[in-house]
């Protein structure tokens, strides 16, 4: 596989892979078992979507085949071909300007938005032993969680693959269940404090109106 086509760049995946893996480590900075199995899931999934944007494209290796048929006139095993959404929808200007690229930068920048704004509200709860309510999580019970399927489905829009597009549907029912997990452990610690935060607050897609105006009487 040549450098000129992009690919072959291990190097370059390996960096970008770091850089992604260091940035949420340094928002969300895990300390139980669990968090360290979130945060392992969340990196496995990054090393394997870069060893394919710059390593070796195997899933457009293995479909080159049926996307050349289906999508004549694309050099599949091009590097600009890797942004499969736009080579598909015949977007034939740069797919860095694509509509799924831009939706996706949106996307990541979302979901570390809301690991930086969530870790700082927690770490300020657990400082005084009380219940995250504030911040994003006057929105919702589990923004961290909800800032990594953020990231993974906004890389998953700039660069699908089919190793990737297995593991996203896996990890968020891992996410899912570890949720459930914390919100156990939280009952058993706070009791009635957190069932009633519990009650105002959904879990993961937040209400249009704040917790004061759900509450507020009738």
């Amino acid at each position: 596989m040549h450098t000129s086509n992009g690919y072959g760049l291990w190097g370059l995946a390996f960096l970008n892979a770091a850089i992604f893996i260091y940035f949420a480590y340094s928002y969300y900075t895990p300390k139980t078992t669990r968090d360290w199995r979130s945060f392992g899931m969340y990196s496995a999934f990054i090393v394997a979507l870069f060893g394919e944007m710059y390593g070796f494209p195997l899933s457009l290796y293995f479909l080159s085949g049926w996307l050349s048929t289906r999508f004549p006139g694309v050099d599949w095993l091009s590097h600009d071909a890797g942004h499969v959404l736009e080579m598909m929808f015949g977007w034939r200007a740069n797919p860095h300007f694509g509509p799924f690229h831009v939706v996706s930068f949106v996307l990541i920048g979302l979901g570390f938005w809301l690991l930086s704004r969530a870790w700082a509200v927690l770490y300020r709860a657990q400082r005084k032993g009380s219940v995250a309510t504030t911040g994003p999580y006057a929105r919702i019970r589990h923004p961290q969680y909800v800032g990594f399927v953020a990231i993974m489905f906004g890389f998953l829009l700039q660069w699908p693959t089919v190793l990737t597009l297995l593991l996203f549907p896996i990890m968020v029912i891992a996410y899912w269940r570890l949720a459930k997990h914390e919100e156990k452990d939280s009952l058993a610690h706070f009791g009635d404090a957190y069932r009633a935060y519990m009650e105002q607050t959904p879990a993961f897609i937040p209400h249009w109106r704040s917790n004061r105006s759900r509450s507020a009487p009738t």
